[in-house]
């Protein structure tokens, strides 16, 4: 074992590349979520340049229209309105045709080059006329990370065996009405109408296109405009004949939402702008490199699927305060664009231990919507607190579904024990100040008032009945032990992060009227949660009910009845002890030091024979657990299906978007799992689990203001600070306590 600090060490990305032969398969919807484009702000699906596609084009983050939700049978409180992410015009769209008005209509994608070290997507298309005329196009397209309002391509004609002249134009065209296709999954979005377009032929070759939503009075303009010199000759026929590559560039500039942004109609995008956008897009990634590089030696193909899923990762994130990462993140309509609890659990920690100036943005969306988290809690009869919406957009509810949406309460303790995740290894007192503490008070207060109390015996102890935990499969039942153990965390967050806030201001209570007394109080309540367990079984049980259903039958577990929600009513799944994914197995990854060795063992196969792994949110939770336990073959498997999930398809709808949060879930997997990462009571742990089909696993993250590059191979564990201070924790390496300061050297 070795522990050393090195001076500011930069960062050689080897050459990650994803291509056409490192996907599933080339079906036209699945290669245009894989290869999207992205920056927090805006996303570009990788749609064919020539046929196109009428579903999805564009998807700005926040972008959103509702449509009332009907019901068969309402009720008090109920969500009202869907909330469903616009999907607005291709921007890759263009027309190509002869000089004698032949239009090339069919293409065929030949390659692909995503590279991962620069952002840069280039593709090679074959085009072909009805009459038979072929020639190739290239396209080379890279969208802003630091300048997050534009997006360029560069399109190159090459003459096949037709070499004559064309005619290419470009617009934004006004998306047409697409049917929507009555389907029976809720992960599919739903369409909620054509938003009111304004299309503006600005000057020759610069257009302005000003979209507003009917219902949610959300205005965003956006410019196409060539990328040209002054005096330039354009929209001329292109002449192929000379047999070399002819290239027209163009730029698309999305505004801000809300924002009447506006570009002088005189003045032309400059030529040099892809180059400068390329630039913009190749700095990005290597300081996204720089502080969170992994490197998995022994297999490439999941050394570079790693890449990409972190790489996806970063693109998907809302950078605003304003804005959060959707489900599908912005390679994707599916599940409308909404926000869940996937942020905080698995995809926020990503942040947190690489990029925490992100990670507190990503929070302070949620700050936001505590105003609506406020009213919810009043619709559901919880006279203080806060809940937070399950799924939404703007922070209200709109989940149609309340059994597996609303019920899910635990969402206010994840986003409280995400808070208490970030200021553990930021010490960001500030935010806590002015953000974080005002979210794990209001959420506590919810539990406070939604709990009740339940005298057994001689004691008292304190519970919270009809609750759905992260297990959708099981729905509405008492003490889910998830939930409860989350929510005692939550009430010693906020005696924690009180007594931080009065160690630099006395009266820093004061403003949220609280005091002592109430400190006391939530302190009370987090010694007095009921934890519910099996005593027969001898494990932390589901919840009260859970352990006494009948197994799902044997004989309804075939391939073909997965998953089983398009399969079976929800009332048929409720009545059988069936788990989606993780959930007491979630809690027992989130708190390492709860059990003993030898109860993990029994929970984690007790729960593995009646989980589905129907949620891509499960495989990565059952990898962690397994390596922790020694079983890193077993972990490794369950890691492959984690980070190749969409580069496979395994879960045969990437088409709708990436799965974004088992892309967060396979760097936990890895720095978790395989190197047993944790931080308790300032002492950052790591324990080598390394499988055998990996010959070294290395990785950066950052802790406060250190940047730790750690390297495991079957022999040997190393954990070098590669820039900024010796950070004050302690460092645990396979048990061994080592002090990061005595063993620098």
């Amino acid at each position: 074992m070795q522990i050393r600090q090195l001076g500011e060490i930069m960062l050689t990305l080897q050459d990650y590349h994803l291509t056409l032969h490192d996907v599933a398969n080339h079906q036209p919807a699945y290669l245009e979520t894989i290869f999207s484009l992205a920056n927090g702000h805006f996303g570009v699906r990788a749609n064919d340049p020539i046929t196109g596609n009428p579903i999805a084009g564009t998807l700005i983050n926040g972008f959103y229209e509702t449509a009332p939700i009907t019901y068969g049978e309402a009720g008090v409180g109920y969500a009202k309105a869907h909330q469903t992410i616009l999907n607005l015009p291709d921007f890759r769209h263009i027309n190509v045709a002869t000089t004698t008005g032949h239009s090339f209509t069919s293409s065929e994608r030949t390659k692909v080059d995503l590279d991962l070290a620069t952002g840069e997507l280039t593709e090679h298309y074959t085009l072909q006329t009805r009459q038979g005329e072929t020639i190739a196009m290239s396209v080379q397209s890279v969208i802003g990370q630091t300048q997050t309002a534009f997006w360029a391509v560069n399109y190159g004609f090459l003459a096949g065996n037709y070499a004559g002249g064309l005619v290419v134009n470009k617009t934004i065209a006004v998306p047409a009405e697409a049917e929507s296709l009555p389907s029976a999954d809720p992960r599919k979005t739903r369409l909620a109408g054509l938003p009111i377009c304004e299309t503006t032929f600005m000057a020759k070759d610069l257009q302005q296109y000003h979209v507003k939503t009917r219902q949610t009075k959300q205005s965003v303009t956006i410019y196409l405009g060539m990328l040209t010199t002054p005096g330039s000759l354009l929209r001329q026929p292109v002449d192929l004949s000379d047999h070399t590559t002819h290239h027209l560039s163009y730029e698309v500039y999305v505004g801000e939402m809300g924002q009447q942004n506006t570009i002088d109609p005189a003045l032309p995008f400059p030529a040099t702008a892809l180059t400068a956008l390329l630039a913009d897009s190749r700095d990005f990634w290597q300081d996204v490199w720089q502080r969170s590089e992994v490197t998995v030696g022994g297999n490439d193909e999941l050394d570079l699927a790693i890449h990409y899923n972190l790489f996806q990762l970063n693109q998907a994130a809302g950078r605003d305060g304003r804005t959060n990462i959707a489900a599908k993140g912005l390679s994707g309509s599916g599940y409308e664009g909404h926000y869940f609890w996937d942020t905080e659990m698995y995809m926020l920690p990503y942040f947190i231990y690489t990029n925490q100036p992100m990670a507190r943005q990503l929070l302070v969306y949620r700050y936001q919507t505590l105003p609506q988290a406020r009213q919810r809690a009043r619709t559901l009869g919880v006279d203080q607190g806060a809940l937070f919406a399950w799924r939404t957009i703007n922070g209200e509810e709109a989940s149609a579904y309340f059994p597996a949406g609303t019920a899910q309460y635990h969402i206010d303790a994840d986003i409280a024990y995400a808070v208490g995740k970030y200021y553990e290894i930021t010490r960001d007192i500030d935010f806590i100040k002015q953000c974080g503490f005002e979210m794990v008070l209001e959420t506590a207060h919810f539990w406070e008032a939604f709990g009740s109390w339940h005298q057994v015996g001689t004691s008292q102890r304190f519970e919270f009945h009809t609750v759905t935990g992260p297990d959708e499969y099981t729905a509405l039942v008492n003490n889910n032990y998830y939930t409860n153990r989350l929510a005692k965390h939550n009430f010693e967050l906020v005696t924690y992060l009180a007594q931080e806030i009065l160690k630099v201001d006395p009266n820093g209570l004061t403003k949220f009227g609280i005091d002592a007394t109430d400190i006391d109080a939530f302190q009370n309540l987090a010694e007095h949660v009921y934890l519910p367990y099996s005593a027969e079984q001898q494990i932390n049980a589901q919840d009260d009910s859970f352990l006494s259903k009948p197994r799902w039958p044997v004989a309804q577990s075939t391939p073909e009845n997965f998953p089983l929600l398009l399969h079976y009513h929800p009332l048929t799944i409720y009545r059988y002890q069936v788990a989606k994914q993780a959930d007491t197995l979630l809690a027992d990854y989130l708190f390492p030091e709860d059990l003993s060795p030898e109860q993990l063992q029994r929970e984690y196969h007790y729960y593995e024979g009646v989980t589905t792994h129907d949620s891509s949110l499960s495989r990565s939770i059952f990898s962690i657990l397994a390596a922790r336990m020694g079983d890193v073959e077993k972990g490794y498997r369950y890691f492959m299906d984690t980070a190749q999930m969409d580069l496979v398809n395994l879960q045969k709808n990437t088409a709708d978007g990436l799965h974004l949060a088992n892309l967060g879930g396979s760097w936990l997997a890895l720095v978790a799992g395989f190197s047993g990462f944790y931080v308790q009571d300032e002492v950052v742990h790591f324990t080598n689990h390394l499988p055998s089909e990996l010959t070294q696993l290395t990785y950066r993250m950052k802790i406060a203001e250190s940047v730790l590059e750690i390297k495991l191979t079957a022999t040997e564990t190393t954990v070098v600070v590669i820039s900024g201070p010796i950070p004050t924790y302690g460092v645990s390496v396979n048990g061994q306590l080592i002090s990061l300061a005595k063993k620098v050297r």
